[in-house]
């Protein structure tokens, strides 16, 4: 279990989420021929956050790059026909339009969705490359996605420490450091 994908999901669920973490999707051996290959690996979304009252799922990818340059908006602005690199979702729209269709079917197969649930993309950012977040956040508009620059997050964070007590890691740690910054 990533830790930063863990935070995020306390936060999702602090906004009203149901959140599954590390949701594998089933893509048929068509479906991958058709995304060009064959022999690709199911692929995986970080977080399914759903909101009922919306009838809602983001596929949230969560990346920390804390101790790295960041995210980076150039990486994001790349447009491939066959998917490759660390965003592939974001970067090939026939990659993602297959992936969120076969999404909703395995969704719709479960009994975690319908045919009129929204599927949006999304991304949270720990570090984004020259702070160039406002950039990122414009192009996400843009797309009709939704993105969490590593300001959204700290703010997120410090909300959790006005929380009532609960036993869970990030919810603790927000509250021993606000704690300290009040003190």
């Amino acid at each position: 279990m990533d830790y930063f994908e863990s935070v995020i999901k306390t936060l999702l669920e602090g906004e009203g989420y149901w959140v599954r973490q590390s949701f594998k999707v089933q893509l048929t051996k068509e479906e991958k021929r058709k995304i060009g290959k064959h022999s690709i690996p199911r692929p995986e979304i970080d977080l399914l956050a759903y909101k009922p009252e919306q009838n809602r799922i983001l596929a949230f990818e969560a990346k920390s790059f804390l101790d790295s340059p960041g995210v980076r908006l150039s990486c994001l602005n790349e447009i491939h026909a066959i998917p490759e690199g660390k965003y592939k979702l974001f970067t090939c729209e026939n990659y993602r339009s297959i992936v969120f269709q076969r999404l909703k079917q395995d969704l719709i197969d479960c009994g975690m969705g319908n045919e009129r649930t929204e599927i949006v993309l999304g991304l949270a950012a720990g570090k984004v490359y020259q702070a160039r977040h406002a950039e990122i956040e414009q192009l996400f508009s843009q797309r009709g996605w939704v993105f969490w620059s590593p300001e959204d997050i700290r703010s997120k964070v410090i909300k959790l420490a006005e929380r009532g007590y609960e036993n869970e890691p990030a919810i603790i740690t927000a509250k021993i450091l606000m704690r300290q910054a009040t003190t």
